[in-house]
């Protein structure tokens, strides 16, 4: 989807827009980061992607949804990022 980093007074933190893919643990989702890379000799754009553990204080993010996550301090062995706002949430057939 996409990363930026966004500047506050003294720090910078970096931001990466992702699809909620599972919600299943308590206060934690995981979030699916795609991006889209050149290959260097061939230029065919492929599909890069990668899953991310983002700390949800509320559990208020079901999958499907499409939220911003931001880099934090470590919260867990795997959990280094927290869930900053919804973007999308997800459609129900």
């Amino acid at each position: 989807m996409s990363e930026s980093t966004t500047s506050s007074p003294g720090k910078l933190t970096r931001t990466l827009v992702g699809r909620v893919v599972s919600n299943k643990m308590n206060k934690t989702v995981t979030v699916l980061v795609e991006r889209k890379v050149q290959h260097p000799l061939y230029g065919k754009f492929l599909i890069r992607s990668k899953k991310y553990h983002a700390h949800d204080e509320t559990n208020q993010y079901n999958e499907g949804d499409t939220v911003e996550i931001a880099e934090t301090r470590p919260i867990s062995k795997t959990k280094a990022w927290t869930v900053v706002k919804l973007l999308e949430a997800a459609r129900i057939i």
